[in-house]
Order: C-alpha cells, then structure tokens, then sequence
C-alpha cells in the first residue's frame, strides 16, 4: 500500500499546485477562458500522478525536476498558442513552471510525507 499512498499523495499536491498555476495566470487581470483553466490543472494533476508511479530511482530533487519539465511539454507547446505574450517565453515560462511544480510535489511527497521510491 505504500506505493498507493506516493500515488494518492502526489497527484491531490499536482490538483493543488493546478488551482495555485490557475491563480498565478488569472492574476494578471485577463479572464481564462474554462478550457485552458481546466488544461491547467489536468497538467499539473498529471505531473503529480507521473510522480507517484514512477519507480524511477533518482535522487527525489532530479526526479522531481525530470517529471516536472516531461509532464509539462504539452500545456509548453499549447501555450504558445496564446494571443497573448511571446510565443518562445511562453513555452520556456510554462517549462520551468512545470519543474519548479514537480519538484515540489517530489518534495512534499518523499520528503515531507516520506514516501519515497521503493
């Protein structure tokens, strides 16, 4: 039960840090549109289950980053689609974004809640 309790642990920290990548991006005042806030969070989620199935046995941070950047390349390259923004800082940001959220929920789940890669 101790990979289910990784996988349980790391996609609701993907959900959250979904709502919170949701927040950030309609803090600039423009409205999102439903489907890209829900794309949002799906990746985010998405990241966070990829975490918690993973039997990758890196050191958590790598594995965290790794995930992270992986999981994140679909909403990167959807991004770019935006009428707003350049399109190259949008996929970059929306990448880097994507390991800083991986790499907290490898941090919340291996090291805070200790369930690490067996």
């Amino acid at each position: 039960m101790k990979k289910g309790k990784r996988i349980i642990i790391a996609t609701l920290s993907g959900l959250v840090f979904g709502i919170v990548c949701v927040l950030f991006a309609s803090s600039s005042g423009a409205d999102l549109p439903y489907a890209i806030k829900e794309q949002i969070i799906w990746s985010r989620i998405l990241i966070g289950f990829a975490i918690g199935i993973s039997s990758l046995k890196f050191h958590w941070a790598l594995h965290g980053l790794l995930l992270g950047l992986l999981f994140s390349f679909p909403l990167a390259f959807s991004s770019m689609l935006s009428p707003e923004g350049e399109p190259v800082m949008m996929f970059v940001a929306t990448a880097v974004m994507g390991m800083i959220y991986g790499f907290l929920i490898e941090l919340i789940t291996s090291v805070i809640f200790k369930a690490k890669v067996k």
